[in-house]
């Protein structure tokens, strides 16, 4: 049995999220047909994350188990073939058998982009929003995050976590191509929670609630006091950082 990392990039605007379910398509179960195709075996890929519908990811680690013997070039070629044009591989790597593509992750990154001018070329790769913005107070507001580790008022109630602690490294807003872009780094992110920062933020840039406010939403750690999300469409993974050793490729 040997393990591989897949680098997969995709637009999340057809599809039911990441992760496979009944009754709609998913990202991971296109990368397993068209894998357990080409392999001819059952293929079950894990990804180091898992992203909601209409979210895109421009850097997204997998792995897979398999004893199928296969020369990773000619696989990567037809795999590309295989796959749907809203999703590519960008490269395929033979691994430790111990490596994982979630747990042995210690850094990932998100932008979230919005446009203040309603743009055809970009109803589902960013959020429209015409409204006036601090863009200070805004980065103001991603340097109180910084201070902070328990991000529950930010996280979708009920999930598998054991814990709602996060260490957040980058929390800033640019200006690019026209666009307002917010860029988030953390050793990991809890469900919802990048899209529910940024709706909180958005309320501070319209001068609803101050930073003060803020540092009191995180401390209640109730989601009920945090902005409403913003929507799953602006927001892209774009970076998932591992520890040299494990992208090395196995002998």
């Amino acid at each position: 049995m040997s393990r591989y990392f897949l680098e997969l990039k995709y637009d999340g605007t057809n599809y039911h999220g990441w992760q496979v379910q009944q009754n709609a398509n998913s990202v991971q179960a296109e990368i397993n047909k068209a894998l357990s195709t080409l392999l001819q075996a059952e293929i079950m890929v894990t990804g180091a994350g898992r992203t909601d519908t209409g979210v895109h990811a421009k850097q997204l680690y997998a792995h897979f188990d398999t004893t199928v013997n296969f020369e990773m070039d000619k696989i990567h070629f037809k795999l590309n073939n295989f796959l749907p044009d809203d999703i590519s591989c960008a490269s395929i790597t033979k691994v430790k058998d111990d490596a994982h593509a979630r747990f042995d992750a210690t850094a990932r990154t998100y932008e979230y982009w919005i446009t203040p001018n309603k743009n055809p070329f970009l109803s589902n790769k960013a959020y429209h929003f015409p409204h006036t913005l601090d863009i200070d107070l805004m980065n103001k507001a991603g340097e109180e995050t910084l201070k902070h580790t328990d991000f529950s008022c930010f996280s979708k109630s009920n999930t598998d976590t054991f814990t709602n602690d996060c260490n957040i490294t980058i929390a800033h807003w640019d200006v690019k191509n026209d666009c307002l872009v917010f860029t988030i780094t953390a050793n990991r992110f809890l469900r919802n929670m990048v899209r529910a920062i940024v709706g909180t933020m958005l309320d501070i840039g319209q001068q609803r609630i101050k930073i003060g406010d803020l540092k009191r939403i995180i401390n209640s750690k109730d989601r009920s006091k945090a902005g409403t999300s913003a929507p799953a469409h602006g927001l892209y993974l774009i970076d998932v950082k591992y520890p040299k050793e494990i992208l090395k490729l196995k002998k």
